[in-house]
């Protein structure tokens, strides 16, 4: 459940080519057997393609600027930078624009990102250090709130680019901050206009001296089971090195964010006079799914049968 799958692209792919043909009762079973049998051959091979392209990487793994180190989890395999950039604007479809500090992603061992249940895109923002304090004293439930109504306010301005709207239906896994290790995870469910599945957002931030590393689990609620037995090792995957710990800040020439541990949840910024001003990018979701594909496979496989 929850999977993105090459059948799932050609039932998709089947019902648009034939929807203005089954009236015509003279197409044979015989034949659309035929043309779905090539059509299923014709992705594979484009998805082995793609597949062949990719250099994984596995053990341990210096991230770009080397400012963290990255231990691959057990099960998962790593694609750096430059191919995740790739995977996420070329081959899902989404804006060059959203993968500003992009670090690169993980996928499971047995999947790729043209098959893939979920994935984490790994990125770094160096927006400051950011003081936790008010940690313990955060109300969650006013906070989910006010987050649902910013997410309603912008969606006016999502629906004028021409992107879908969203609901935030709730916490799918209630925010946790580890005090210790200076990290902090939580998932929101959300509601895509035109989705029959809710979307799963799973967010964790690792807290560094200038900034924070974010690993953000891209799939749907179906994969929620799977991301939650796998938390740990994704979360002691990441850690900063020497010199950008958390523990190194230097409050004589380091910046301080202007929010906290609920504004990072709540992706506001809290400005010294009390004004919040959303911050667009932390609502920035990576659309995984049939769309993506489907966009690429009709330029790399059915681009000339669509323009004739």
């Amino acid at each position: 459940m929850g999977k993105f799958t090459i059948k799932g692209l050609l039932f998709f792919w089947i019902c648009l080519q034939t929807s203005n043909s089954w009236s015509q009762e003279e197409q044979s079973r015989t034949e659309e057997s035929t043309n779905e049998k090539e059509l299923l051959l014709a992705f594979q091979k484009y998805s082995d393609s793609i597949n062949n392209t990719f250099d994984y990487q596995t053990g341990s793994v210096v991230l770009e600027g080397d400012l963290a180190l990255l231990n691959v989890p057990t099960g998962y395999k790593f694609l750096n930078k430059k191919q995740a950039a790739y995977v996420l604007s070329d081959l899902w479809g989404n804006p060059p624009s959203g993968n500003e500090g992009l670090l690169g992603m993980l996928v499971k061992e047995n999947e790729s990102p043209v098959d893939v249940s979920y994935a984490v895109e790994i990125s770094y923002s160096e927006e400051g250090y950011i003081e936790d304090d008010d940690a313990d004293d955060i109300d969650y439930n006013e906070l989910l709130e006010s987050m649902q109504e910013d997410t309603k306010s912008v969606n006016p301005e999502r629906k004028k680019q021409g992107y879908p709207t969203i609901d935030l239906i709730g916490w799918a896994a209630n925010p946790f901050y580890d005090q210790q290790n200076k990290k902090l995870h939580w998932a929101k469910e959300l509601k895509f206009e035109g989705e029959e599945e809710n979307t799963l957002n799973y967010n964790i931030r690792v807290l560094g001296r200038k900034g924070f590393i974010n690993l953000n689990v891209i799939g749907t609620m179906g994969v929620l089971d799977d991301v939650t037995a796998n938390l740990n090792p994704v979360l002691g995957s990441v850690n900063f090195k020497e010199g950008y710990r958390y523990e190194d800040f230097d409050s004589n020439i380091d910046e301080v964010a202007a929010y906290g541990i609920g504004g990072l949840i709540a992706g506001k910024v809290l400005a010294k006079a009390g004004f919040f001003a959303l911050l667009l990018k932390f609502w920035k979701f990576i659309a995984i799914g049939l769309g993506g594909l489907f966009v690429a496979f009709k330029k790399r496989i059915l681009g000339k049968k669509e323009e004739a």
